[in-house]
């Protein structure tokens, strides 16, 4: 026994060094960026083996669904000491090159980069921007081993923007720990423009792409407290420096967050109204907040990621849900929004799930599952038999929110679940179980959330948004009660003076009767169609239990179908403080708004 546990220590000692006697070097650079490539060389040295598989990741954590990253790959050639060696591929994103124990190799291949995302490289003469996952290869079985990357602008580019850590004495050089860093690590390179501020404790640079009309000075101070307010709900904040890219756009939108950046997309005009300046500081309240919601507060299943295929958890709801529900919280503790304005943006989240079918057929548990199959892949259908988990996942938030304030008299809430756990994940190492996340809830508030749990996470039970609303002495109303709108439940675009329907909701009128998306309507009652259709007078002059008739052409041809008209069932929420609250109420509103 001695012997063996002897001998199994001497071979990962070996295994130890030969592994630190590795090098990987990256250097990227621009030969035709107006046509949309970079020119990766990946150097590895210290591999004493016939053959070393390299790979590329198919999808990147944060956006979950397998994205095949190889298919913008070209021209992989090795070669060692000078000479071209064999190399082929030998599945969809991994390549073999035989190097005959060569000390070192050399590998050259070409990204082609097009595709206007947060998660997707795009290159062309003014920028590049690197989406890691779909730019950079790893040995096989070497995910933990460090590189460095040497970024070569293209000319009249001056500046790098990312996370990664730079190398001292070498301009636009960087160090990754190892691949989930580098992976995790956008890098934008350009001349873009970037501005600092410090928050927290911490430096943060921005870098701001494709201009736009935002005021720098504002952004500082207002970001700053953004950061300020997030890290006031774990109590540290666990980077050194921080970097956000904001990519700007005619019209843009969405994030992705990573380890210690992450990539924004922005309108360039959004910044001189009240709604588009606000909408872009909930974006940063939001991939802000992931820097512990999910990059270190995690699933089980998040991490170590395994980068070849889909890593599937049922807890997207926390991760992605939890995270929309905080950018509320972050911007009123934030002096962002009053709390008018708080109130009543999570009634209408509360009231757009409510008003989505889905929400009665997929648990918000079962859309975090399926986000791989689902979520980034909807189709006309999509809203009658799926839910958000970032819609869904916001309001079971707020609901468990409440219902820690409501338990503990006001002096526990949702905050104190979320930095245990955080607290829990540094001890132990490794992410957190459904199991294990409940029970933190249940020991926080002293109560039961099975059946908290059996209605909203796991079943489709409305959400009793007035019973959780006035736990903080909150009236909410339904605008829309009491009323008998006549509805449809299509929806519909002009293409080129056609009215088509895009979709048609579950157990509506059109359901019922027979009206199908992509139908072209020609006439509503004998009225021909030039507008939106659910905007005719054909039919808000008419009302509930009234038959109308829809002539369409379908597949080229026409037919009519006689629609009977349904009540409108979906909700409008208005919420108000009511000052009259108890003094629980009060105790629970007062937690719940925190500072």
């Amino acid at each position: 026994m001695k012997k063996s546990l002897l001998g199994l220590v001497v071979l990962l000692t070996l295994s130890m060094a030969a592994r630190s006697q590795v090098k990987i070097g990256f250097e990227v650079s621009f030969i035709e960026p107006q046509a949309h490539y970079a020119e990766v060389e990946m150097n590895i040295s210290g591999l004493n083996k016939d053959y070393i598989d390299v790979k590329m990741p198919v999808w990147a954590p944060g956006s979950y669904l397998v994205r095949e990253f190889a298919k913008n790959v070209e021209g992989f050639k090795a070669q060692t000491a000078g000479k071209a060696v064999k190399a082929e591929k030998v599945d969809k994103n991994t390549w073999r090159i035989y190097n005959a124990k060569a000390s070192a190799v050399k590998i050259n291949y070409r990204v082609y980069g097009f595709e206007v995302s947060v998660r997707t490289s795009f290159i062309d003469d003014s920028h590049a921007f690197l989406s890691s996952t779909g730019v950079f290869m790893y040995p096989d079985g070497m995910i933990k081993s460090p590189s460095t990357i040497k970024i070569v602008p293209f000319k009249g580019w001056s500046k790098v923007s990312t996370g990664l850590e730079p190398v001292k004495g070498q301009q636009f050089t960087y160090h990754a720990a190892d691949f989930d860093i580098l992976f995790d690590s956008p890098i934008e390179v350009g001349n873009q423009d970037i501005f600092e501020f410090t928050a927290a404790g911490v430096r943060h640079e921005v870098a701001m792409v494709g201009g736009g009309n935002y005021d720098k000075e504002r952004l500082k101070v207002d970001m700053a407290k953004v950061v300020e307010a997030s890290t006031a709900v774990y109590g540290e904040n666990p980077n050194k420096h921080y970097t956000f890219i904001v990519h700007h756009f005619q019209r843009g939108g969405g994030g992705l967050e990573h380890i210690n950046s992450t990539v924004l997309g922005a309108s360039r005009d959004q910044y001189t109204s009240e709604r588009g300046y606000n909408g872009f500081l909930n974006l940063v309240a939001h991939e802000y907040y992931h820097l512990w919601n999910v990059k270190r507060l995690r699933p089980v299943a998040l991490g170590p990621f395994d980068y070849d295929k889909e890593n599937y958890t049922t807890n997207l709801w926390i991760s992605e849900g939890f995270t929309a529900y905080y950018e509320n919280k972050i911007m009123l503790n934030a002096g962002l929004i009053d709390p008018d304005t708080f109130i009543n943006n999570l009634a209408t989240a509360v009231a757009n799930v409510e008003n989505t079918p889905g929400a009665r057929v997929q648990t918000v548990a079962e859309a975090s599952f399926d986000a791989w199959i689902k979520f980034y892949r909807p189709n006309e259908n999509s809203s009658n038999s799926t839910i958000s988990y970032y819609a869904k996942g916001e309001v079971v938030g707020l609901l468990m929110d409440l219902e820690i304030a409501k338990a503990t008299k006001g002096a526990k809430s949702l905050d104190d679940v979320m930095k245990a756990m955080y607290v829990q994940g540094k001890t132990s190492k490794r992410g957190y179980t459904d199991a294990e996340f409940k029970a933190m809830a249940e020991k926080i508030s002293g109560i039961s959330f099975s059946n908290f749990y059996a209605k909203y996470v796991n079943g489709t039970h409305p959400a009793e948004y007035q019973k959780y609303f006035g736990y903080a002495g909150i009236k909410v109303k339904n605008e829309n009660e009491g009323t008998s709108i006549p509805y449809v439940g299509i929806a519909s675009r002009t293409v080129e003076g056609g009215v088509f329907i895009t979709a048609v909701s579950r157990n509506s009128a059109a359901w019922v009767d027979g009206l199908n998306v992509n139908d072209q309507v020609i006439s509503v009652d004998g009225v021909p169609v030039e507008a939106v259709v659910e905007r005719m007078p054909a039919i808000t002059n008419k009302k509930v239990g009234d038959v109308v008739k829809f002539k369409v052409v379908r597949d080229g041809l026409e037919k009519t179908f006689a629609v009977t008209l349904k009540a409108n069932p979906n909700i409008k929420l208005t919420a108000v403080i009511d000052d009259k609250a108890n003094a629980q109420q009060l105790a629970v509103r007062k937690k719940w708004f925190g500072n």
